[in-house]
């Protein structure tokens, strides 16, 4: 059976929402630079007028069968919500803002705007988040190096995230390259970027990590992110002293 493709998720779309529908929007890795076929999925956000129950379960095949293409359900907000909703998802309405290309109706992202403030905050809760996740994985994994180095490479994607997200709030404009984006934000923080540079060129099939050397390099990511938390930290309280 063929793969969903993303003509075939917004004609679907469209069956089910009609003239409800006013936007469709591809964001993150696929629509910038980092995209890695076969291993990077397409993240979509659905703008519609209305949406009820009756929509979703009408929808359900349509994204199971874009789910089993690898991809991750569509992300849908009525357009009041999506108006309502940039203080709460600083970290997602940058990264859409970023890197998106419009697939159905006019862009959605029109008089939006993130706040720094809501963007530490939602950062630093993230940052220390997936430090937690990360350290529930180790604990689960029971030392199985092929689990660890599934759980490093599961990570890079939330990480990268992290990453662009800590770049925006130091006024720069996030490198497109995660490879470049490691090294920028591992200097901000006064932290070794090897690891992590060594992790995303394993994503990419660059450089494939064997699974002898995933505890030494789970060590050092979570000593890595130990350190983007405490940076990130640090600037809380500099902004609280002001």
């Amino acid at each position: 059976m063929a793969k969903m493709t993303l003509d075939a998720l917004v004609a679907q779309l469209g069956a089910v929402f009609g003239d409800e529908l006013q936007s469709v929007v591809l964001y993150g890795s696929a629509a910038g630079g980092e995209h890695i076929p076969k291993r990077s999925d397409h993240n979509v956000l659905v703008i519609v007028e209305r949406l009820d129950g009756g929509h979703l379960r009408t929808l359900s095949a349509t994204a199971r069968a874009w789910v089993a293409a690898g991809n991750p359900p569509p992300h849908i907000f009525t357009a009041e919500e999506w108006r309502e909703s940039s203080d709460v998802f600083p970290m997602e309405y940058a990264d859409m803002l970023a890197q998106h290309r419009v697939l159905h109706g006019p862009s959605p992202f029109d008089n939006i705007r993130v706040s720094r403030d809501a963007l530490r905050l939602q950062l630093e809760h993230e940052a220390r988040g997936k430090l937690l996740a990360l350290r529930q994985g180790v604990l689960a994994s029971a030392g199985d190096r092929k689990v660890e180095l599934r759980l490093l490479a599961a990570s890079v994607s939330t990480i990268m995230v992290i990453f662009r997200a800590v770049e925006r709030l130091r006024g720069e404009t996030p490198s497109r390259d995660n490879v470049a984006l490691s090294r920028s934000v591992a200097s901000a923080a006064g932290v070794d970027p090897t690891t992590f540079e060594r992790v995303v060129r394993h994503v990419r099939g660059e450089a494939p990590l064997a699974a002898a050397d995933a505890p030494a390099a789970l060590d050092a990511y979570l000593a890595g992110m130990e350190g983007v938390v405490r940076y990130l930290d640090g600037l809380g309280a500099e902004e609280e002293d002001r």
